[in-house]
């Protein structure tokens, strides 16, 4: 089998999650896709992924500093979570969000074997990440909006989540190039994301291209 055809085959899979509420995006029409459950984790640390993602490039855009309260919902095992905890420094603190609590363990565990401690997992809902009113500096969503069965709802609680100066950072699949062997509805284009977005009280800040395959999406929110 092809590694294309492997990853159709397991973004098929990602469907079956009892987490999906298959719909169309009220704003853009897009369709929502499915939530990755627990069987496909092999797939967030897959070896290829520092190539296909640069993930240490990715928060290099962030620019994240030691002290710092950020976010990474959808954490899954901790891909990032982990690396963004190295980064604030045991002065700052990573909420580490999942709807699915069997990922939320092996994080722990991940963080355990890491000896990092300035992590905190936060078991989620569909609508609400449950995290701290207007504590977060930075919130992340890596490859996961475009799975966001209720988007408007958790748009909303990420945004109270936010300090006033906070910014929100996609980073999606460009749906702009077909070349990039991810099944449509897992990728978005700038346009759907900034009209998703801006729809929720924020304000896209810029986009950043440095990666082979994903959008760095920047969004600062608005004072209502």
């Amino acid at each position: 089998m092809t590694r294309r055809g492997a990853i159709a085959i397991l973004l098929v899979s990602w469907g079956a999650s009892a987490f999906q509420a298959p719909g169309m995006h009220p704003v853009t029409g897009r369709k929502i896709a499915g939530v990755m459950g627990m069987s496909g984790a092999d797939w967030l640390v897959r070896p290829e992924r520092e190539a296909e993602e640069q993930p240490e490039k990715a928060l290099d855009a962030l620019k994240l500093k030691p002290g710092m309260v950020v976010a990474d919902i959808g954490a899954g095992v901790g891909y990032m979570s982990l690396r963004m905890a190295r980064r604030v420094g045991p002065t700052g603190k990573v909420y580490a969000n999942d709807v699915q609590p069997e990922m939320l363990d092996k994080l722990r565990a991940n963080a355990q074997r890491e000896k990092l401690s300035n992590i905190e997992t936060v078991l989620g809902s569909v609508a609400d990440p449950k995290l701290p009113a207007g504590k977060i500096h930075v919130v992340l969503l890596v490859d996961v909006y475009h799975e966001f069965s209720q988007p408007q709802e958790m748009l909303q609680h990420i945004r109270a989540a936010l300090k006033p100066d906070g910014r929100l950072v996609l980073l999606e699949y460009r749906k702009e190039d077909p070349a990039i062997p991810i099944r449509q509805e897992h990728k978005m284009s700038v346009t759907e994301v900034k009209a998703e977005v801006e729809a929720e009280g924020y304000k896209l800040d810029k986009v950043v291209e440095t990666l082979p395959r994903q959008h760095i999406i920047v969004f600062k929110k608005l004072t209502m």
